[in-house]
């Protein structure tokens, strides 16, 4: 099983503060479409396909692999992509708080497996390294308020 965390700081020094309520709506956005999050040409379909009351499933092809997610939001708080179906199986989480000094943070874990893989092979394994790595969820969590206050500063927030 891969279990990887990372945790950043939204609005460290000399940084445009994002109040919780719009690194929410970039969440969400990402979480609706992460084509407006991820490089150009990572993510290349990413579609709602169902929606309810408690979760949306969207279909997506990142990094050449199709996948399908249920996507659990709370709001303010906390998104949720269950992997439904491709490579992964498993859950991956997103999570706004404040630390005891009232600064807010946005946190990634997962715990995870490869589909059709030995537990713990080589191949999990290696996407545990990935994971883990300075250009794994921590990059992606600070890329996300990076694209947040982007589109913040282009009023499409």
């Amino acid at each position: 099983m891969i279990y990887s965390t990372a945790t950043v700081p939204v609005n460290p020094e000399g940084e445009t503060p994002l109040t919780r309520e719009q690194v929410w709506k970039g969440l969400e956005l990402k979480a609706r479409d992460a084509r407006l999050f991820l490089p150009p040409g990572l993510c290349t379909k990413c579609d709602v396909t169902e929606e309810s009351a408690t979760h949306f499933v969207r279909d997506a092809t990142i990094g050449g692999a199709d996948l399908r997610e249920i996507i659990v939001l709370e709001p303010q708080r906390k998104v949720t992509f269950f992997q439904a179906t491709g490579p992964r199986e498993g859950a991956i989480v997103n999570e706004l708080f404040e630390d005891e000094a009232g600064a807010l943070h946005l946190k990634f874990y997962c715990y995870l497996g490869l589909r059709d893989k030995s537990p713990n092979g080589p191949e999990e394994q290696a996407e545990q390294k990935q994971f883990d790595s300075d250009k794994g969820y921590k990059a992606a969590l600070l890329s996300t308020l990076k694209r947040t206050r982007e589109m913040l500063a282009d009023g499409k927030l």
